[in-house]
């Protein structure tokens, strides 16, 4: 299975974890795969919700200890390869954090291991990224696809006071991989650092000639005139078939006739 993100109105960490629970992610399962983690102080809510005539689901981490610990990289990694999660999602979530570790150092002029995370480093952080990795392992997805990405403008409050949107994470992660991005349609925050992280990490820019099996919707907790969601497209690839009609790749074939007479060649041109 391949996904196609397509972020229409930017993306959060949560929106891409709704969107993959709206596309057909069992919620017991997500709730299963967390619980791996060994991590508590949460409860999970998946609501559908409709916005500017579209439904979809709305995710929300509700926390129940008022503590946001700033944690080093080396306690994230504590406590996700002590965790009970698959090999394979340990490994694709720690390069994640790794990600956000070398962009954050990066930003804020120290190493990785002195980089403390605040946001990021929270309860529902980790739920976004972990839970992320898991659920595209339990849909069978083996390549992601994103859209270019529309970064709005204005400022973003944070632990280390008022920043300008994109905040700098953001777009140190994007610059890491070159993303492609386009001016978004609003003054305020569309990309946050999870799910650029996310998406940095996951996924190739481009759209895939593919085969649809579902559509899901993440949406954001922010109101615009639109909707403020993220949607992702599930399927198969279909590149094995070629480009599509229409397309500016032309393919010559070629050969050498020898010996064949003129009747056969008029009724091989026939068929």
């Amino acid at each position: 299975m391949i996904l196609y993100v397509d972020c229409f109105s930017g993306a959060g960490g949560d929106m891409l974890l709704a969107a993959l629970l709206d596309a057909g992610l069992p919620f017991s399962d997500l709730q299963a795969d967390l619980s791996g983690l060994g991590v508590g102080g949460y409860a999970l809510e998946a609501r559908r919700v409709t916005r500017h005539g579209l439904t979809g689901t709305h995710l929300d981490v509700h926390l129940t200890d008022e503590e946001r610990p700033a944690r080093t990289m080396p306690a994230i990694e504590r406590i996700i390869t002590g965790s009970d999660l698959d090999e394979a999602v340990k490994v694709r979530s720690l390069a994640v954090f790794r990600r956000i570790a070398r962009a954050e150092a990066a930003v804020h002029g120290t190493t990785v291991d002195q980089v403390h995370f605040h946001e990021i480093g929270a309860v529902d952080s980790l739920v976004d990224i972990v839970g992320f990795a898991a659920g595209l392992a339990r849909l069978g997805v083996d390549a992601v696809y994103s859209s270019a990405l529309p970064l709005g403008g204005g400022t973003v409050h944070t632990e280390h006071g008022l920043l300008p949107a994109p905040a700098p994470a953001t777009l140190a992660l994007l610059a890491q991989v070159g993303a492609p991005t386009i001016p978004g349609p609003a003054a305020t925050e569309l990309v946050t650092p999870t799910a650029a992280a996310l998406l940095a990490e996951f996924a190739t820019f481009r759209r895939p000639p593919m085969r649809l099996r579902s559509v899901g919707y993440g949406f954001g907790t922010k109101e615009f005139d639109w909707p403020n969601a993220v949607r992702v497209w599930l399927g198969e690839t279909t590149e094995e078939l070629g480009p599509p009609l229409g397309s500016s790749e032309v393919v010559l074939l070629s050969c050498n006739l020898d010996d064949v007479t003129g009747e056969v060649l008029g009724y091989t041109l026939e068929r």
